[in-house]
């Protein structure tokens, strides 16, 4: 990536106003999905994306057991791509057995016997993080249990300067039309991985600076995750296990960064 591209400078050909969604001239720039993803990008050094439940909470409970993670978009083709790579696909929560222990559960993760490689298919997380791995920069899975280990990672690299500014990315969830749906989760997550980059020399975006400010209005993160739209709705499946894992704020120190398509320690 070139300075002029990291900085989010504009050629005399790009559009100015196009240019303003890449929110040019801080260190630290926040956005949503898979489009928000797809445009710091472009302009960004490093990324990172947070799916708090559970994909990326899910990564650092496998990363930190020694597991590689091979994201992959939420789709019947994982088992065959697992077979092509040497790994075991992931199922979904429902399916979980003894033969196939595997899953996008946390709770479920920390139960199976380890695995060298593991593809992890989801439809928002994992999707951004395969999409975000074809730019070759790095990206970082980011959840509450490794927010603390993330950012001091991340401004340790010399990341967080306005020639090297870094995206921290909501994955959300999806609405039946498949749009964006923005949750509370993500956005605290993502928000507690801001609080630790609030130093870096190149400032947050408005942006951040906003998300960072939710979570400075929250008095309790852990109801206000249990609470939310889909923290009710694992539990309401009887994962309320995920959901517990989930919350645990900087347990972890593993900071899973994503080099040729697979997560392993940074």
């Amino acid at each position: 990536m070139t300075a002029a591209k990291a900085s989010g400078t504009v050629s005399g050909e790009a559009d100015p106003v196009d240019a303003v969604y890449a929110q040019p001239g801080a260190g630290v720039r926040f956005d949503w999905g898979l489009a928000g993803a797809s445009e710091l990008g472009h302009v960004c050094a490093a990324l990172v994306v947070v799916d708090v439940l559970s994909f990326t909470t899910a990564v650092d409970v496998a990363v930190g057991r020694g597991t590689r993670v091979h994201p992959f978009p939420w789709s019947a083709q994982a088992e065959a791509y697992a077979s092509r790579v040497g790994a075991v696909a992931a199922v979904s929560r429902a399916e979980v057995s003894p033969e196939r222990p595997w899953s996008l559960s946390p709770a479920a993760l920390r139960r199976a016997p380890g695995t060298p490689d593991l593809v992890l298919p989801s439809p928002n997380g994992s999707a951004i993080c395969a999409a975000a791995s074809a730019t070759g920069l790095p990206v970082v899975a980011g959840c509450l249990r490794n927010a603390r280990a993330v950012a001091r990672w991340l401004l340790h690299q010399g990341y967080g300067t306005t020639r090297a500014p870094i995206g921290v990315i909501a994955a959300g969830e999806r609405w039946p039309d498949d749009t964006l749906r923005p949750g509370v989760e993500d956005l605290l997550g993502a928000a507690a991985i801001l609080d630790g980059l609030a130093g870096a020399r190149g400032g947050l975006s408005v942006e951040a600076a906003v998300a960072l400010a939710a979570l400075n209005s929250v008095p309790d993160v852990s109801a206000a995750i249990r609470g939310s739209v889909s923290g009710r709705e694992l539990a309401a499946r009887g994962f309320i296990d995920d959901v517990a894992i989930a919350l645990e704020r900087d347990a972890s120190t593993v900071v899973p960064l994503l080099r040729g398509g697979i997560f392993s320690r940074a």
